[in-house]
């Protein structure tokens, strides 16, 4: 199989952009194999073995199965993550948010940074902000145990400091997050915020397979999760704390409403490379 014969088998399920982007994906990660190198005919020159392989992962990618997931490798900030089905996909607009964070830190280096974050999953967000910001501590807690194998595994992949622990943010007791960090002055966090009603819309490649613990908010109270961030931060975070979300489009000006009620001035929304109200900034 060539790569232009992977990225024919997926055009009944995605567009042939797309379905270009993952066979570039498959053979560059994989196999080694630049865009360039296909294009001079060395898809071509696979080992019987290799071609045996390719012919798995084709199977699995026409099963919806994320392509991510399919290799056991996701890009983020200019770094790969190992990652399956006990964590999300680490996805651009999570990318946009640490850079925000990345920015503001940079903007005042004096200023000490004590980071928590929330619902780490693959750890994605806390090893990207431990080695872009050198002076950093950081900290992060997820629910699952199974989420944070995945993040050990890629914090000592980056040779990156980062202090896992569990928790549910939910019913976390103060001295749990405490014996992590003395004291934290930036909080971030991508918690669920994905509401019932939008499932109709998405794919099956996410609804399938990617952990709904970590997607989902029942409709009822969809800023669950926010509100109990934002508050554990005002008892957390000394005056001048910052706060970070990664938002529901959606519930954006909800959000910011609830941050406001909860003490929390400056808010500030961002838009996403998409032009989506993805991100909200807030201070204590």
């Amino acid at each position: 199989m060539t790569y232009s014969q992977l990225w024919h088998t997926l055009i009944p399920l995605y567009d042939e952009a797309e379905a270009k982007a993952i066979a570039q994906m498959v053979f560059d990660i994989r196999y080694g194999l630049s865009l360039a190198d296909v294009l001079m005919g060395k898809d071509r020159q696979l080992s019987t073995d290799d071609q045996a392989e390719l012919q798995k992962i084709s199977q699995r990618l026409q099963q919806h199965e994320p392509v991510q997931y399919v290799l056991g490798i996701a890009e983020f900030y200019g770094r790969r993550y190992a990652v399956d089905r006990r964590v999300l996909i680490p996805r651009p607009e999570t990318a946009e948010l640490c850079q925000w964070v990345i920015d503001s830190q940079r903007e005042t280096p004096q200023r000490p940074c004590n980071i928590l974050d929330i619902g780490t999953g693959s750890g994605c967000i806390a090893i990207t902000l431990a080695k872009e910001i050198p002076t950093a501590t950081v900290a992060a807690c997820d629910i699952s145990a199974d989420a944070l194998c995945v993040a050990r595994d890629n914090a000592e992949r980056h040779h990156a400091s980062v202090n896992f622990f569990q928790a549910d943010i939910l019913t976390c007791q103060l001295s749990t997050v405490n014996c992590q960090l003395s004291t934290i002055n930036l909080i971030i966090s991508n918690p669920p915020y994905i509401i019932n009603k939008e499932r109709a819309r998405m794919s099956d490649n996410v609804l399938r397979y990617e952990p709904h613990q970590a997607l989902f908010v029942d409709d009822s109270d969809p800023l669950l999760f926010y509100r109990a961030i934002a508050r554990l931060g005002t008892v957390l975070m000394n005056g001048g704390g910052l706060l970070y979300f990664e938002t529901n489009p959606l519930l954006a000006d909800e959000t910011l409403q609830m941050l406001s009620r909860n003490g929390y001035h400056d808010i500030e929304i961002r838009h996403d490379q998409y032009g989506r109200r993805r991100m909200i900034r807030a201070t204590l």
